[in-house]
């Protein structure tokens, strides 16, 4: 005791001491400016110091660093120390800087903290480290919990994927130190916190994707399943496990499918419940059950259904051990404990799900040999009323309560029984004592949702009837009184504040948080429900029919205006797919058209020849010979046309190509690649004008011919023409013809002489344009060489101007010598001795 008060005393004195210190703030920052010395006799006691000054004055202290410049950021490099003793007391220093101030933890985070601890966690050895292992998680939660930003900020720079190998463990796990287990721990706290579910739903949901994207949450799984781990990491595995897969189907699914390693296998499921339901596993694992599956089962209805179907007759088998029978085995049990856990799980399982509570109605249990089967709804009841423990009877209310909420079928197999609405009102009419008030008020509960919920199907228990029980046999005053014992219980706002089931003791036992809020939102429409006269219930009926008829109404109309939508929509695709094919057809249209022309042509040019070939000889020789020049002299034209708009078309390409070899040639003048290529094209080019000009003579000519032709034709008749005129106009042709073929080969081969013509000028464009690079190359050497040639004439010029200072200092001296009496050479003297030297040198040589 007086240690103790001596301590005491003292740790009094220095918060006085500290008080005086930081009440001038430029203490705190020169002692920040200290902390920049890298001697160890100055920077370890600094540390030491401020460490000091935040435990007995954090929040001053930290206010003074937050405004002082870089002062976060010069602790920070105390993470940075290659002396691991600054380094640890570093930690312990920025875990002191960082408590309950997120405007630092936010500076810290962005200081690049998550890297460096993570980076000395995977030095020390992960959660096989250290003290300083355990230091660095302290730190990291300190940035992390309750702060979104700092949050958002970890899992966007993956951080999360590092965290992984943390819970990495071997086959062997048997002594585990202290140290490892209190590392393990926090890590698995610190997962929980970036999944808490009093973090925003959609960073919750990001964190648990990832998680289970980078295998984190396989790993936890891993562990869960594990033999030899420490009962403590067990649970806290657990709690860690069921807020990674809360509210997320598809991690949901995944521990679904995790089956222990035992044989024959057995779902995780199952093995769990199996420790939930047995009373002589620790309470705090129980409970770590008990969440998991809560929240297995949270926003789930799927895991829900799979629960209850192992419940259901067609699906039971004798053989293995099912969820649906570990819950009924516990919630019948002597353990008042199992009973409560069990009656919980099982009202999860039906949580806001109207199917899962109609099927459960259909739930026969034996009850004892050569007895009928009797419903689990009748048996909750049956066991209800035989007074068990409170904590007993508490759990079977809750779940009464949430199975027939909002479910008027469960409530009609209730109110069927015709003893169970005379215990209920037998119960909250008795005045008992203070452990027996919340049963009271969980009874006053399920009785108000039977008549909220009351479809009038049963003629004794219609809504009316039920409401004028209560007001002869329990008062309707008292009921709400005794409807109000449940929110004032102290147990009651303990349990809506977080979903994790947290007890001291598991008598304390009593609340569930979801049930918490089926009370707060079933209170007050109860109340009023019972305080309703039968005029309002027919108007608020009449009401509630108006409202369904128009819900019919617009209903009608969403799903009428949803089929014209579909119709529109498939009229629009037929409209779509009738314009292509109609583009199609035109085009095919076309097509056929232009065939059919051609087919015209054809069949017109066969008559013709058909025509000619069918005439009588008796016309003689001067009709044919007329025919025959009609239709010659027609083709005539149209090859002449044909050979004039190839010669302009030639004409021009020799102009083109003229202009471009001259300034090809000019271009190319310099370079002394490329000469043999312009001789060789001007030499074509020259042969092909001469061909040309040929050409256009014998063009001219056959338009000369031609025109006496047709003058011919024009002037004379068929009977003025003689038969020496007609044989030779024939001849000639016959000789036009054969030109006429001579010209087109002609013209053919002018354009192979074009084409080749053409690749020899791309030869030549891309032998300038690598002469043109060379030369941009040679510019820029010559620029450098410019640059080193003016860089080595300002050297020289600094260096005669060195040697015309030195001379003269030199000068100086020497005249200082020769005032001073010593006896010095001259230069001219120097210089007739290296002369003479050099000439003896020489001679030497000769």
């Amino acid at each position: 005791m007086p240690d103790e008060t001596a301590q005491k005393q003292s740790d009094d004195l220095g918060a006085q001491f500290t008080e005086q210190f930081v009440q001038d703030p430029e203490h705190v920052t020169l002692l920040l400016t200290l902390l920049e010395e890298f001697d160890f006799h100055v920077r370890w006691p600094g540390v030491k110091l401020l460490t000091v000054l935040l435990k007995n004055q954090g929040v001053q202290v930290q206010s003074i660093i937050l405004v002082s410049p870089m002062g976060v950021s010069r602790l920070m490099d105390l993470l940075a120390d290659s002396r691991e003793v600054i380094r640890n007391d570093g930690l312990l220093l920025l875990q002191q800087l960082t408590k309950s101030n997120a405007a630092i933890q936010k500076i810290v985070a962005f200081e690049s903290a998550f890297e460096r601890l993570l980076d000395i966690i995977t030095e020390e050895g992960s959660s096989d480290g250290g003290i300083v292992v355990e230091d660095c998680l302290l730190l990291l939660l300190n940035l992390l919990k309750n702060n979104s930003s700092n949050q958002n900020f970890f899992k966007e720079g993956s951080y999360i994927q590092r965290m992984k190998p943390w819970f990495e463990i071997g086959d062997d796990n048997s002594g585990w130190s202290a140290q490892k287990v209190t590392n393990l721990h926090l890590m698995l706290q610190l997962v929980r916190v970036m999944v808490s579910p009093v973090n925003s739903p959609g960073a919750t949901a990001s964190c648990q994707k990832s998680m289970y994207q980078c295998g984190l949450l396989q790993q936890l799984c891993t562990i869960l399943m594990a033999t030899g781990v420490p009962a403590d990491i067990l649970t806290e595995t657990i709690n860690t496990v069921s807020e990674v897969i809360r509210g997320s189907q598809v991690n949901q699914d995944y521990f679904a499918s995790v089956n222990a390693p035992s044989n024959p296998p057995r779902p995780a499921i199952v093995v769990l419940l199996m420790s939930m339901v047995n009373e002589r596993q620790p309470f705090v694992l129980r409970c770590a059950v008990l969440y998991c599956f809560q929240c297995f089962l949270y926003k789930n209805q799927k895991g829900q259904g799979e629960i209850v179907a192992t419940l259901l007759p067609s699906t039971i088998d004798a053989n293995s051990i099912s969820a649906g029978q570990l819950l009924c085995g516990g919630l019948f049990s002597v353990d008042s404990l199992s009973n409560w856990c069990a009656a919980v799980a099982l009202a999860h399982s039906l949580q806001d799900n109207l199917t899962q509570k109609e099927q459960l109605l259909r739930v026969q249990l034996a009850t004892s040999l050569g007895k009928p089967p009797v419903s689990l709804l009748q048996q909750c009841t049956n066991i209800l009323s035989q007074g068990s423990k409170v904590q007993t009877r508490v759990g079977l209310l809750m779940l009464l309560c949430t199975w027939i909420n909002n479910c008027p079928i469960a409530v009609t197999h209730f109110l069927h029984n015709q003893e169970n609405v005379p215990f209920l009102t037998a119960q909250i009419s008795e005045n008992l004592g203070e452990d027996e008030r919340l049963v009271q008020g969980l009874c006053a509960l399920l009785l108000g949702i039977c008549i909220y919920y009351n479809d009038n199907s049963l003629e004794n228990y219609t809504k009316e009837k039920l409401k004028q029980l209560i007001e002869k046999r329990i008062g309707k005053e008292n009921f709400v009184e005794k409807l109000g014992f449940i929110t004032k219980h102290e147990l009651y706002s303990r349990a809506a504040q977080k979903p994790q089931p947290v007890f001291p003791s598991p008598e304390q036992m009593l609340f569930d948080h979801e049930f918490t809020k089926l009370v707060k939102e079933l209170e007050g429409v109860i109340t009023k429900a019972v305080h309703k006269s039968s005029e309002d219930e027919k108007k608020e009926e009449d009401v509630k029919k108006t409202l369904e008829q128009h819900d019919n109404i617009v209903t009608q109309y969403k799903d009428l205006i949803r089929e014209q939508d579909a119709q529109i929509q498939e009229l629009k695709e037929q409209v779509a797919s009738m314009s292509s094919q109609n583009e199609q057809m035109q085009t095919t249209v076309t097509q056929q058209l232009s065939q059919i022309q051609q087919h015209k042509d054809q069949c017109n040019i066969l008559k013709l020849k058909i025509g000619k070939e069918s005439q009588p000889h008796s016309q003689g020789d001067a009709s044919q010979v007329n025919g025959l020049q009609t239709e010659e002299l027609s083709q005539l034209r149209e090859e002449v046309e044909e050979l004039r708009k190839q010669h302009a078309l030639l004409q021009t390409q020799l102009g083109d190509k003229d202009t471009l070899i001259d300034t090809l040639k000019s271009e190319a003048a310099g370079s002394s690649a490329g000469g043999s290529d312009d001789t060789e094209a001007l030499k074509e080019l020259e042969a092909l004008r001469s061909q040309v000009q040929s050409q256009s003579a014998e063009i001219n000519q056959m338009k000369t011919e031609r025109q006496e032709l047709l003058t011919r034709a024009e002037a004379g008749s068929p009977d003025a023409v003689s038969s020496s005129d007609g044989s030779l106009d024939a001849a000639k042709m016959a000789e036009l013809e054969s030109r006429l073929a001579a010209q087109s080969t002609e013209t053919e081969r002018l354009k192979g002489e074009a084409k080749s013509l053409s690749e020899s000028r791309a030869e030549l464009e891309q032998q300038l344009a690598s002469a043109t690079s060379t030369e941009a190359i040679l510019q820029t050497e010559k620029a450098k060489l410019q640059t080193e040639v003016q860089e080595s004439k300002k050297e020289q010029d600094d260096l005669l101007m060195l040697l015309a200072d030195q001379d003269q200092k030199i000068h100086a001296l020497k005249q200082k010598l020769k005032d001073l009496g010593e006896t010095v050479d001259d230069e001219d003297d120097l210089d007739g001795r290296d002369q003479t030297d050099d000439d003896y040198e020489e001679e030497d040589e000769d």
